[in-house]
């Protein structure tokens, strides 16, 4: 699998930032790359992706939730993924960190989305995190 991680200091107090976090099916608010999140019941969740020219479905399953530092899931189906967000309480507010791994089986898609993934996951953890700390303040 492959592994990207990214990290940003966010000015509030983790549980603020895990607060907004915890909404999942928000993050379609927070990204452009996000089409849209259904909510499935049972802490699992439909994502609706635009990326590298094409639409992805996958199915997740939220797997760990330690407020307010610990938010990790993990794909049921479509693209093999899972990740972690990792809050720490810093002077300036919340470090957070995201852990992301995933596997695509198809060679010819594998280059495509390895090639874009690193930039695709940074851009959207930033979307996701910029907006969230946007909402705090506001």
């Amino acid at each position: 699998m492959a592994t990207i991680e990214h990290s940003v200091i966010v000015s509030a107090s983790p549980e603020r930032v895990f607060e907004l976090l915890h909404r999942v099916e928000d993050f379609a608010d927070y990204s452009d790359l996000i089409l849209s999140i259904d909510m499935l019941g049972d802490n699992r969740y439909r994502w609706h992706v635009r990326a590298v020219g094409m639409d992805w479905s996958f199915d997740v399953e939220v797997t760990e939730i330690s407020p307010p530092y610990v938010l990790a899931w993990e794909s049921l189906d479509g693209v093999r993924n899972q990740g972690r967000y990792q809050l720490r309480a810093v002077p300036e507010g919340t470090e957070v960190s995201l852990t992301l791994q995933y596997e695509i089986r198809n060679r010819l898609m594998e280059k495509a989305v390895n090639r874009a993934a690193r930039p695709l996951v940074g851009k959207v953890s930033r979307q996701i995190l910029e907006r969230v700390e946007a909402r705090l303040n506001e």
